[in-house]
């Protein structure tokens, strides 16, 4: 059995995979407690519901090695206030940027990059390699409704989720396919998107004990 319809969509579903990178897990420099599990849990959710989705779409994180990537990354010699500027991280030409090895890309059929030269949370913020915005490829494949899961859940799966409904798309968060960097942070966020509309979905057996 694949997500509880907590809410009616009259077309197709789309699975939003936001930022499971290497940079965003255990070991990178922002990582967040339990994003390698949470990979491993995405996996094990599309290889049994993979067919749940008329799209499975991975987003990543994409700034340049050079600048501070519009005010992303503090200047030179200063430090992070992890509210409008943080560490390197997710640089286009370094490892951290490579999706989590634990995260199978079989079932992934587009790929959107977000934050190249810019500060982008969103997944709605990127594009596809050859510059369509996401919105967009979403309505030509008639989808009308998201599942969002991925990392972090009180930065980019916030934004993606609250764009999305922005954007008129019936939204699910799907419960424990997602990691926040903070307790009280995430739980803010998961309110703040419940709030826009945003609907809480469990997913029976995908959750690692």
């Amino acid at each position: 059995m694949g997500p509880t319809d907590d809410m009616t969509a009259t077309g197709a579903r789309a699975l939003l995979v936001v930022d499971v990178q290497n940079d965003f897990v255990e070991g990178g420099s922002l990582g967040v407690d339990g994003g390698r599990a949470v990979a491993r849990a995405i996996s094990t959710h599309l290889g049994r519901h993979h067919d749940d989705y008329a799209m499975v779409v991975a987003s990543r994180d994409w700034h340049h090695a050079e600048g501070t990537n519009g005010g992303h990354f503090p200047e030179p010699g200063a430090e992070p206030d992890f509210a409008t500027t943080w560490p390197v991280h997710c640089v286009s030409t370094e490892d951290g940027s490579d999706y989590v090895p634990d995260l199978d890309l079989t079932h992934v059929g587009l790929h959107v990059k977000k934050g190249q030269g810019v500060p982008a949370y969103s997944a709605f913020e990127g594009t596809t390699d050859d510059g369509r915005p996401l919105a967009a490829v979403l309505r030509e494949a008639g989808v009308d409704a998201v599942d969002v899961v991925g990392i972090a859940t009180d930065h980019c799966v916030r934004a993606t989720a609250l764009d999305a409904r922005q954007e008129g798309f019936a939204v699910r968060l799907l419960d424990g396919l997602h990691a926040g960097v903070a307790p009280a942070t995430s739980t803010a966020a998961v309110a703040e998107m419940e709030d826009a509309g945003v609907v809480r979905a469990a997913v029976a057996g995908d959750v690692p004990g």
